[in-house]
């Protein structure tokens, strides 16, 4: 037989390009996951452009999840190969990837728009900046990622809940503190199934796991709110001055460094939010770092001005030591931090 593809020209020459794409097979992996991160690219800036979009996500997630527990039951298939097996698994890997690219990407710039830089919650947008990055990578998601239970199981765990947690507000308005809760335990869910479906240890260890994945959720969704941007609300632009006109909502007398003596100073926090969200917002000065004043909550409506919702928030400053710093920060209720600024 060999002999016979040895001698038959065609044979011979579709058997050496074989042979050269498979010497060649991670160097094209990587120009494929290349690829997808340019392609990537593109989707954060449709998802910059139109939030509803993210709609479509509810599909994605839903056929990673199905088609992730589907695996353990494709390969216990008696009737197919081992060959055939792990062209199933490969084949869903790859419509995962795409899924979780899209995804990801989408959701990224959403996020990146609501992050405070220099504060906690910066931390949040580099682990989905990192995860839309891995999902981008065929042979490390193929070889490493999809293969290990529990490390597919935070994975998918995580992006569950950095997309629900932009859908629930963008979609249906619901209040960013909820969407918080309800994303931590869809994310808790997608863990448990993963875990349970998808790894080989025993039913004891199995109910360890899930019963301490669900206070570590419980935690992140009460405790870890600090860690998480506030997406899609966010600070546009803060206006200080020393006198304000109420009739006009307007900084009459605007400033750009800390008075001297004793004034009296105003800040106009402009605040832009999706269309049908409605969240309680409260304002917070501070003085080098110590607080000085704190507003009660305000329900702001993404029905608001075109430019954002306006809040104005007011205190007197006296003997302001040399070389003091304003901080104005704008925080939901549930203490997220939407945006600060500064005076100096």
């Amino acid at each position: 037989m060999l002999d016979v593809i040895k001698n038959n020209p065609m044979s011979r020459f579709f058997l050496e390009k074989k042979q050269s794409l498979l010497k060649h097979k991670d160097k094209l992996i990587w120009f494929h996951s290349f690829y997808a991160l340019l392609l990537g690219i593109g989707v954060m800036w449709l998802g910059a452009k139109d939030f509803r979009i993210i709609r479509w996500a509810t599909i994605q997630i839903t056929f990673i999840w199905l088609s992730s527990l589907a695996i353990p039951y494709i390969f216990s298939w008696q009737k197919l190969s081992d060959k055939w097996k792990e062209r199933f698994r490969l084949l869903i890997n790859y419509f995962n990837r795409n899924f979780y690219q899209q995804m990801l990407f989408f959701v990224l710039p959403i996020y990146y728009m609501s992050t405070t830089f220099n504060s906690p919650n910066m931390f949040f947008i580099v682990l989905v900046a990192a995860s839309a990055v891995l999902s981008t990578m065929d042979i490390v998601y193929d070889r490493f990622i999809s293969v290990k239970a529990f490390i597919l199981s935070l994975f998918f765990a995580f992006n569950l809940f950095a997309c629900i947690n932009v859908m629930l507000p963008i979609l249906w308005g619901f209040r960013v503190v909820h969407a918080v809760r309800i994303s931590a335990l869809f994310a808790f869910l997608g863990f448990a199934t993963f875990i349970y479906k998808l790894s080989d240890i025993s039913k004891t260890k199995k109910k360890i796991i899930i019963a301490a994945s669900a206070l570590m959720f419980i935690f992140i969704a009460e405790a870890g709110r600090h860690y998480i941007p506030p997406a899609p609300i966010k600070l546009d632009k803060t206006e200080f001055g020393t006198s304000f006109n109420r009739k006009q909502f307007k900084i009459t007398s605007p400033i750009t460094s800390l008075p001297t003596g004793t004034k009296k100073v105003y800040v106009i926090s402009h605040i832009k939010a999706p269309l049908k969200l409605k969240e309680q917002v409260k304002i917070t000065w501070l003085l080098n770092a110590k607080k000085i004043f704190s507003s009660s909550n305000y329900e702001i409506s993404g029905k608001g001005e075109k430019g954002g919702f306006r809040l104005w928030t007011c205190t007197t400053l006296k003997k302001i030591p040399p070389d003091s710093v304003l901080i104005v920060e704008a925080e939901t209720e549930a203490g997220q931090l939407i945006g600060r600024a500064s005076l100096k």
